[in-house]
């Protein structure tokens, strides 16, 4: 593994902005102690929705900062569902020049928005069968130019240098890498599985190597507003029930509460099983001979209770990803799962 230069004291600044907060995480030079963490709600607009204007965003990222040991201003931000175009394509065997020309030529009759204006990126899953023929799996990363310069210029306005923009899918497989780094762990197929505030973000690799992408359209707030709708709350009220019920111990919560909030969510939850088990039958199909060995949750939603249900709907074992836990100097942050996307960004080499 190549290490960080010398002469640098910290890594970069991992910035993670999700739909309700923004998560900054600074790693030392040699990727062995956490320097600082911090997490800043975004604020609130007027119909009540988290503020993700790029002036708010900035503001939050500032004060995350204010009166912290982060040092530096070098700073790793992360495009996300929102920003990008993601995509699993089959492309004709090529390797170098010629496939980045492939897969180009391919991308632009799928993208949403005019090539002439899209940054294209792509990872190589494997070779796969289709019919008589080998193909080259490939996963398409795509966004709009305008959409970069945009997060430049927000890292500037909150006091930083962008010296990377990352894309959220190798900013999870990069922490979980590190992870799961074992000479056993290389060749085992996983699935990660990050739910956050607004959707979940699934990645399925072997080893340190993507083989699959997808963003699925459910989170914690698909959650927060089924309770507020099946008991008659205010959003706010809800989500505060649900985030404090599910803090407690299990012997501590109210029997008659849990009950009412299972039954609440049941549905968005039957969704996202339904998805990732699509997911694993593309897998499946897809790269034959290869098994599932097991899923690894995180992001803000991630629980031992979650993790269980999981592990009942899929049939693969479900367990709880802990991306800080090789780290020195991890105090106390609250849910670990949600540290994942801003510690992969952290850990990305600089030039």
């Amino acid at each position: 593994m190549v290490g960080w230069p010398l002469r640098r004291r910290c890594g970069p600044i991992g910035i993670d902005v999700g739909s309700t907060s923004v998560k900054l995480l600074q790693l030392s030079a040699d990727r062995r102690t956490v320097v600082e963490a911090a997490c800043w709600e975004l604020p609130s607009t007027p119909d009540g929705e988290p503020d993700r204007s790029p002036a708010s965003v900035a503001e939050a990222i500032r004060r995350a900062r204010e009166g912290r040991g982060f040092r530096g201003r070098e700073a790793v931000l992360c495009l996300g569902a929102g920003e990008l175009f993601v995509q699993n394509l089959r492309v004709a065997q090529a390797t170098g020049k010629e496939l980045t020309r492939v897969v180009c030529a391919e991308a632009a009759a799928r993208l949403p928005f005019a090539p002439n204006e899209a940054e294209i990126r792509y990872l190589e899953a494997d070779n796969v069968r289709q019919g008589d023929s080998l193909r080259r799996e490939v996963i398409l990363l795509a966004c709009r130019r305008p959409v970069v310069e945009q997060w430049v210029s927000l890292a500037d306005e909150a006091g930083l240098v962008a010296v990377a923009l990352d894309v959220e899918p190798s900013a999870l497989l990069r922490c979980y890498a590190r992870q799961y780094r074992r000479g056993a762990d290389q060749e085992r197929c996983a699935m990660f599985v990050n739910v956050g505030g607004s959707n979940t973000t699934v990645v399925i690799a072997r080893g340190p190597g993507a083989m699959f992408v997808k963003y699925i359209d459910v989170g914690g707030r698909h959650l927060d507003g089924a309770v507020a709708r099946r008991l008659k709350m205010d959003l706010a009220d809800a989500a505060a029930l649900r985030r404090h019920h599910g803090d407690r111990r299990a012997d501590q919560r109210d029997p008659e509460v849990s009950r009412g909030i299972l039954e609440s969510i049941r549905s968005p939850l039957d969704r996202l099983a339904s998805e990732l088990s699509m997911c694993v039958r593309y897998y499946s199909v897809t790269f034959r001979g290869r098994p599932l060995a097991c899923v690894v949750l995180g992001g803000g939603e991630a629980s031992p209770s979650l993790a269980e249900w999981l592990t009942g709907r899929l049939d693969v074992p479900c367990e709880l990803g802990a991306p800080l836990r090789d780290f020195e100097n991890t105090r106390s942050v609250g849910r670990q799962g949600q540290w994942d996307v801003a510690a992969g960004l952290a850990l990305r080499e600089l030039n």
